[in-house]
């Protein structure tokens, strides 16, 4: 079973795999449609597309954030029409180096189903590793919807972040870069800064240079100071958006630790109310 990274080697001695199902995660913020447009062109055999806004998130609302959750009966419905029953070895992938495959882990993981994995480095690792692709697209033979639910556990709302501003027990942790987090620049969001009393360590901390993971060594040296600060329990990780902090969740995962929570709205949530503190700088 492969339950956090795999390998571009690994995922090519299993694609024969009958209980194998591949999600091509290809997602592009400032393009919508270009993730879409790639996997039309080129992906790993069988893979079916995943859509960061249509099938992984449910719409914008004037209170949330960019990428509020999926309802959960449409993502199960979903998740059935690409032919997932709730038995699959699911493999995801993206060429943003699991930043946005990493959602569609953290949403089964966080549903009851450990069998997932994000193949690690991603679209240009398995092309280095000269795995096979083609622009054949998919008919998945539909299941019934597996009946699962997001676990509460895996969440923090905002309301729950306001409340513990200042508890000394709530590690909240920022995976933006540090010049977002500071708010020296937000290509983004309308409003610069961070929550006051999060802790900044980019997502693009947990790789090496060639675009993996960095070892399950170094990694545990990298998130030491936290876990010195809080136990991973009482961690929460956020991003812009509740997507690309789960990426940090697998590299937790990854390192040996249990998964941390998420705060699902993040700063472009946080923000939509004015009243709600910023922060800039390092503090």
């Amino acid at each position: 079973m492969f339950n956090g990274l795999i390998s571009a080697a690994q995922l090519a001695q299993e694609l024969d795999r009958s209980d194998l199902l591949i999600f091509d995660c290809r997602f592009d913020l400032a393009n919508v449609d270009k993730g879409q447009r790639l996997y039309r062109e080129s992906h790993i055999p069988g893979a079916v597309y995943a859509h960061l806004d249509h099938a992984l998130s449910s719409p914008i609302t004037p209170q949330s954030g960019r990428h509020p959750l999926p309802d959960e009966q449409q993502f199960c419905r979903w998740l059935g029409d690409c032919g997932f029953d709730g038995s699959q070895q699911v493999v995801v992938y993206d060429d943003s180096f699991c930043a946005m495959g990493s959602r569609l882990w953290w949403l089964l993981r966080c549903m009851g189903h450990e069998r997932v994995a994000c193949l690690d480095g991603g679209w240009q690792a398995w092309c280095e590793a000269n795995g096979p692709v083609d622009a054949e697209l998919p008919r998945p033979l539909p299941a019934a919807p597996p009946e699962m639910t997001l676990s509460q556990d895996c969440i923090v709302s905002t309301d729950e972040v306001m409340a513990n501003l200042n508890n000394v027990g709530f590690l909240l942790v920022d995976v933006r870069t540090g010049e977002r987090f500071r708010g020296e620049q937000e290509p983004i969001d309308p409003v610069a800064g961070h929550v006051p009393g999060a802790r900044n360590l980019p997502l693009a901390s947990n790789l090496d240079a060639s675009g993996c993971y960095k070892s399950r060594a170094a990694l545990r040296e990298l998130y030491a100071d936290l876990m010195a600060l809080q136990p991973v329990q009482q961690q929460v990780y956020m991003c812009g958006s509740g997507v690309t902090a789960c990426h940090s969740l697998l590299a937790l995962v990854a390192a040996g630790y249990d998964m941390p929570r998420v705060y699902a709205g993040s700063w472009s949530e946080w923000i939509r109310d004015p009243n709600r503190p910023i922060a800039t700088g390092e503090s």
